[in-house]
């Protein structure tokens, strides 16, 4: 195995006591957004239940929370610990790691950096659900953004790797951000607008896929401007009573979830319409069902992904980065 100081076609992961350390950087240089995805849909047509995966849990600490994420696969298992730091002003509100455990023997085989992983796989899931949801392009197609932070960009550029994407309009509240996250976008190689959340009508009329990632605890739009052949992934809001889409989109979409149990707990942009009365819940499809043709969504009206982030997911994805770069280092 090459040390950590030699070129291997880029820098080996550094090890301690056998494990891997895995930083952000190794995760940008050995898994792109399509191996993450083709990762996740493997695992689901393989046989994961996502319904069975363990809840992540919160401790309050002194300052903040610890969420605890473990979940288990066959030989693999593993834990994302993140640190949620609100007075953090020099250091980011959120942190973390994640441990990865392999074989019967259940060694522990790397550590990987918690946020570059997150900042993998939460657009890897969105992009496995427009892969499933979204119908066959004709053409390229207009993707419209929500947010201007880290989800929001991975959104963009994971949609813009493995969609025909050519034109994206992003959408938020301060000029600043949005044009910061412009340029990125731009250099990805899309045309890109930028508008203001009030004057969004239009970037959602247009849309062939919407992307809401904010932390909006109110809907974004009004879901009726929503055109029928789109798909709308909600990956933002992550507590029961906060949603970013309104119960006109759901009215109209077919909804499909990570999990019933995790919604249930975690989604306001379900749990809200199903205290309405506007959603049943047995109105619910599992993308789980989607990937392996349980279920088939209605062929008229907007398709809405709902996520919240499960551990499977972090499992998955830190063990094809971890193959990765082991493959790199070989």
């Amino acid at each position: 195995m090459t040390r950590p100081d030699q070129d291997a076609g880029g820098v080996a992961p550094a090890h301690f006591a056998g494990m891997a350390l895995i930083s952000a950087e190794d995760v940008a240089r050995t898994t792109s957004t399509t191996a993450a995805v083709d990762a996740l849909e493997a695992a689901l047509l393989g046989g994961l239940d996502p319904e069975r995966d363990a809840p992540r849990s919160r401790v309050t600490t002194a300052t903040g929370e610890l969420l605890i994420m473990p979940s288990t696969l066959g030989d693999l298992s593993g834990v994302k610990l993140l640190s949620s730091t609100p007075g953090n002003t020099d250091l980011p509100l959120i942190q973390g790691a994640y441990v990865l455990f392999e074989g019967p023997g259940q060694r522990p085989a790397a550590v990987v950096d918690g946020i570059a992983l997150t900042n993998l796989r939460t657009p890897a899931v969105s992009a496995l659900a427009v892969r499933h949801l979204a119908p066959t392009p004709s053409g390229p197609e207009r993707l419209t953004v929500f947010g201007t932070g880290t989800q929001a960009r991975g959104h963009a550029l994971a949609l813009l790797e493995s969609r025909t994407v050519a034109d994206v309009t992003l959408v938020g509240r301060t000029h600043a951000p949005l044009e910061r996250l412009a340029e990125e976008v731009r250099a990805a190689g899309a045309t890109v607008r930028t508008c203001r959340l009030e004057d969004a009508a239009a970037a959602v009329e247009d849309a062939d896929l919407i992307c809401c990632c904010t932390a909006s605890p109110t809907p974004l739009f009004d879901g009726d401007l929503v055109k029928d052949e789109a798909v709308v992934v909600a990956m933002g809001s992550h507590f029961p009573d906060a949603r970013e889409v309104d119960d006109a989109l759901v009215r109209r979409a077919s909804v499909v979830v990570e999990s019933r149990a995790s919604t249930l707990r975690e989604a306001g942009d379900v749990v809200i319409p199903l205290a309405s009365g506007t959603l049943k819940e047995d109105e619910l499809v599992t993308l789980h069902d989607v990937v392996t043709g349980r279920a088939r969504l209605e062929s008229s009206g907007p398709r809405l992904f709902k996520g919240t982030g499960m551990p499977w997911e972090d499992l998955v994805v830190a063990a094809a980065i971890f193959r990765a770069a082991a493959r790199r280092s070989d």
